[in-house]
């Protein structure tokens, strides 16, 4: 208890937080206690009145610090054992800071799994690795892993400009001939220099020109007619996408308010950490949630801040559109869990289908006079 921050004995002074969110805290480093302190609040609000903060169960605090803060040792790329990679820090493998060593500390709170408790230290480790393997390989491809814009000034190859070749067989007849499976002569050693695989070797092809990986697809003759088709493709989809997102919202406005919030919150963010990115982002476009520009924060921490913050009959809505979300594995399930939903809830998806379409119709009719307005100036100062 003697390691805790002033913020943190503050808190506990005042009965804020109890005696087993405080021996939790203190088992941190000192920057990790107070984003952790935060997380010991859930914000409540009730017939308009100011956010209450409401102090949730040492549990919530012991598996939220598992999840945001300890960093899985058995994925690191760099050496465990190597006291030399960042001295101030000495190896990870007596560092009392290391869960699977210091096992009283760390009683309970992720021991099996081996984790660093100071990300901090291990971000350091990781910047030290990659320069020391550069170092001994000056011809390795910088890459990035890392979704969104990236940094101004970057040097590594973003995701669109490389494919990575994959190391494992192909288990399908079809696959054979997939770019990933297949080597060329421009295929390299690469190492991640951004992105959550940051350290890893990866075997790339980086060169645009290669007939491979980055084969141009060949115009078709009618090239008026194929990109009308394009365009048709495009809007049949957007139409498609809209609709699903109505249908989706319609079918969370129907949820009625049973659970506490504690506990809708608990199961929110457990359903959430099972989806998988493109499915985030479409909760991420429902609920309108933007990330910062520029900014590589990811969808389940920026979901995850979303709940914390929402009220009960929000995060009722959130489980019922994550359950369809859930069971949505392809593209046909997915139409198939929204019907199903809107039934459950009468949810009328020819009438949003049509407003959708009728949206769309609008926004093309005032885009396809916009022209002719600009133009009708230009043939009076002619005439003039």
């Amino acid at each position: 208890m003697t390691e805790l921050a002033t913020e943190v004995v503050e808190a506990f002074a005042k009965d804020e937080i109890g005696v087993g969110h405080a021996l939790l805290l203190a088992k941190l480093q000192p920057e990790q206690q107070i984003e952790a302190l935060n997380a010991c609040y859930q914000e409540q609000y009730s017939n308009g009145n100011r956010a209450k903060h409401i102090l949730l169960p040492v549990r919530h605090l012991q598996q939220w610090i598992e999840h945001n803060i300890f960093l899985e040792l058995v994925s690191a790329p760099f050496s465990k054992d190597d006291a030399e990679l960042a001295p101030e820090a000495g190896a990870c493998l007596h560092c009392p800071k290391r869960t699977g060593h210091n096992t009283l500390l760390f009683e309970g709170m992720a021991a099996q799994s081996d984790s660093c408790s100071d990300p901090k230290c291990y971000a350091a480790k990781l910047d030290a690795h990659v320069r020391q393997t550069i170092a001994a390989k000056p011809k390795l491809v910088k890459i990035s892993t890392a979704y969104g814009v990236q940094k101004e000034g970057s040097a590594a190859v973003p995701r669109n400009r490389y494919v990575e070749i994959r190391q494992d067989k192909p288990t399908k007849k079809e696959q054979a001939n997939w770019p990933e499976y297949k080597t060329c002569k421009f295929t390299t050693e690469a190492i991640v220099t951004e992105g959550g695989e940051k350290g890893e070797i990866r075997r790339v092809c980086a060169n645009l020109e290669c007939p491979i990986h980055h084969a141009r697809k060949p115009k078709p003759a009618n090239d008026g007619a194929f990109k009308a088709e394009q365009e048709k493709r495009r809007r049949e989809e957007a139409i498609a996408q809209v609709t699903g997102l109505r249908v989706l919202e319609a079918i969370g406005n129907a949820v009625p308010v049973r659970l506490m919030k504690r506990d809708l919150a608990f199961i929110a963010e457990r359903l959430l950490s099972r989806l998988d990115e493109p499915r985030m982002g479409i909760l991420l476009k429902r609920h309108n949630l933007k990330k910062s520009k520029g900014s590589t924060e990811a969808p389940i921490r920026v979901l995850a801040a979303f709940v914390r913050k929402a009220d009960e009959s929000t995060l009722g809505r959130l489980l019922v559109e994550v359950a369809v979300l859930q069971f949505a594995g392809s593209s046909s399930d997915s139409s198939k869990a929204l019907r199903e939903g809107a039934e459950f809830y009468k949810v009328d998806v020819s009438a949003v289908s049509a407003k959708v379409k009728q949206e769309f119709a609008v926004k093309e009719k005032a885009k396809s006079t916009q022209p002719a307005q600009k133009a009708k100036p230009a043939r009076k100062a002619v005439a003039a």
